[in-house]
């Protein structure tokens, strides 16, 4: 799905016009237009951000195809159990990450 298609998508499923985007987001309606029947593929990040804005969603949900079920990742409980018992151990979120950037980085190095 391009990035006008989510914006098409998510325009009508809350129910908003065209016009009433453009006049929400501060944009020309023909150019959301353009973006939405893939004439135009490129569109700026401004224009990505007010129309984001206008439609309460994140930039990235615009730009990215979302995660289906079949996607997602299963963690299971013994990973949940693992990231809590972390957490209560007093290892940081920033600590944690460093650790696993160490751990990509050993794995590269054996490669």
């Amino acid at each position: 799905m391009t990035i006008g298609q989510r914006i098409r998508d998510l325009r009508t499923k809350q129910g908003i016009s065209l016009t009433e985007l453009a006049n929400r987001a501060g944009v020309a309606k023909s150019y959301i237009s353009s973006v939405e029947r893939g004439i135009q593929l490129n569109p700026s990040i401004q224009f990505l951000n007010k129309i984001s804005t206008s439609l309460n969603v994140s930039i990235d949900r615009l730009i990215h195809e979302p995660m289906d079920k079949s996607q997602s990742l299963d963690i299971d409980d013994e990973w949940l159990e693992l990231a809590k018992e972390a957490a209560e151990s007093g290892i940081s979120k920033e600590q944690f990450k460093q650790f696993l950037e160490f751990q990509k980085w050993q794995r590269a190095k054996q490669d």
